[in-house]
């Protein structure tokens, strides 16, 4: 974003601050950078988040699907005010998870997935007792979409010896087509959750929520390509965190999670060569600073691992297995080398 742009943007939402709170912030940072939509409002006695979306549409459904959580759980921020385009909401916290995660034991790490996983089925939890299902877009609905989603296994294709005829596209684009009935928060990449001076896991960014089954949630989260945790830890943790309550038996939720993570995983495969073609590889110290894509061939290697474990648990995505191996030893070659 241009300074110029930036600098009009800063003193907008310190005008709202002052309209809204009572008085300006002493000062505004930028954890995620200054073209994020996020910024953080430094007060005497605390801090604020200010968020100015591009889409003001966007704005208004995140304060309501927050306001409509609230009264049920505790894993969210708290909606302050919205001032015309601009949403107000209490901080969770200046510790992403995604820079916590990695600065604990394995066994601590364990401990913070499950408060992760069990944090994302109680908000879950919390929207069956809303009506945001009356009104709450369908996430993955149309044909487009579904072809998209499934025909993205062709990027696994450079590392390989080709997508094995074994794959059927059309029976497991069915068997990924599911109505929208669970809220969904969407996006839940470990940077989009942070720890609380109290110590909680809380969620945020709840711009994109909507309705689909309701395991693409921990597929964000079991598929984001930063993530330490290896992918048959994180399948223990589901089991352990399972909600019964979500209107799915185990064993069907488990496999649907597999199938829809391996998926999940190649499109962030896209994403990852899409950045290297544009901007090279990346440190995975900025990648986690900025809560950047994770563009570094150790994050990619990472994602593949975990794509080549859960594509394996689903009889219809299996044949992809070995495709995400050699891609896994392709990307461990380079960040070795």
């Amino acid at each position: 974003m241009a300074d110029g742009k930036f600098d009009e943007r800063l003193a907008y939402i310190a005008e709202a601050a002052r309209a809204v709170l009572g008085a300006e912030p002493q000062k505004i940072s930028t954890p995620g950078g200054k073209s994020r939509s996020s910024m953080r409002l430094h007060y005497p006695d605390r801090t604020v988040i200010a968020t100015l979306r591009a889409n003001f549409r966007r704005t208004h459904l995140e304060a309501y699907v927050l306001e409509q959580l609230a009264p049920h759980c505790d894993d969210i921020p708290r909606v302050l005010k919205v001032h015309d385009d601009v949403l107000f909401q209490s901080d969770t916290g200046e510790t992403r998870l995604s820079t916590e995660i990695i600065e604990h034991d394995p066994e601590d790490q364990l401990e913070l997935a499950a408060e992760a996983c069990a944090a994302i089925f109680r908000i879950q939890a919390a929207a069956r007792k809303t009506t945001l299902h009356e009104m709450l877009p369908h996430l993955g609905a149309n044909r487009d979409w579904i072809a998209n989603f499934v025909g993205s296994v062709d990027a696994l294709e450079p590392y390989s010896m080709g997508v094995p005829d074994s794959f059927d596209v059309s029976a497991v684009a069915s068997f990924v087509e599911r109505a929208g009935v669970q809220f969904l928060k969407w996006d839940c990449r470990a940077g989009n959750a942070a720890i609380g001076a109290d110590g909680f896991v809380r969620w945020f960014d709840f711009e994109y929520a909507g309705l689909r089954h309701g395991a693409e949630d921990f597929a964000w989260l079991i598929g984001d390509e930063t993530w330490p945790i290896a992918p048959d830890k994180m399948a223990d943790i589901m089991i352990d965190t399972f909600d019964p309550g979500c209107g799915h038996d185990i064993a069907d939720y488990l496999e649907y999670l597999s199938a829809y993570t391996a998926l999940h995983c190649v499109q962030r495969l896209q994403l990852i060569q899409k950045e290297v073609r544009k901007r090279g590889w990346l440190s995975q110290e900025r990648v986690r600073r900025l809560d950047d894509a994770g563009v570094h061939p150790a994050f990619a290697a990472q994602l593949c691992r975990t794509g080549a474990y859960f594509s394996a648990q689903c009889r219809l995505t299996a044949p992809l297995s070995r495709n995400f191996e050699a891609a896994s030893r392709a990307f461990r070659a380079m960040a070795e080398g």
